[in-house]
């Protein structure tokens, strides 16, 4: 009955209800936040680093880690660890983080792409195959 009553109630009481929707979500994101960062703050480690992690089967991994200087592959399974030897860090192609991610960059990227303002253009191996 409250639905078809109509007229300004309704109306603010969808904006209270929007409201508190609004508020939950902004504490839910601080809290995200902050459970992020305790946790980062608990897992800072020095000496130990994962450096690439592969999956090769169901519950198993290969893992190159850095261990003080030392680079080193492992075998991890559900119930083992496997050391499979050291890697020389010369045979390693380490790949810089992504820093300063800007998601509006992002956003004007496939928002281009979307509108075909990207030049796409054929690989050459396509190309060759259809000169012939």
């Amino acid at each position: 009955m409250l639905l078809l009553t109509g007229g300004a109630g309704s109306y603010a009481q969808f904006i209270t209800v929007l409201l508190i929707f609004v508020i939950v979500l902004g504490i839910t994101a601080l809290t995200t936040k902050w459970i992020a960062n305790y946790q980062k703050q608990q897992s800072i480690n020095e000496n130990v680093q994962v450096i690439e992690t592969t999956r090769i089967a169901n519950n198993k991994y290969i893992q190159i880690i850095k261990i003080g200087g030392k680079y080193v592959a492992i075998a991890v399974c559900k119930d083992t660890i496997t050391m499979l030897g050291e890697i020389p860090e010369e045979q390693l192609k380490e790949e810089k983080p992504v820093q300063n991610f800007s998601f509006k960059e992002f956003l004007d990227k496939a928002s281009a792409f979307g509108k075909g303002e990207v030049n796409q253009e054929e690989p050459k191996e396509n190309q060759s195959h259809d000169e012939k």
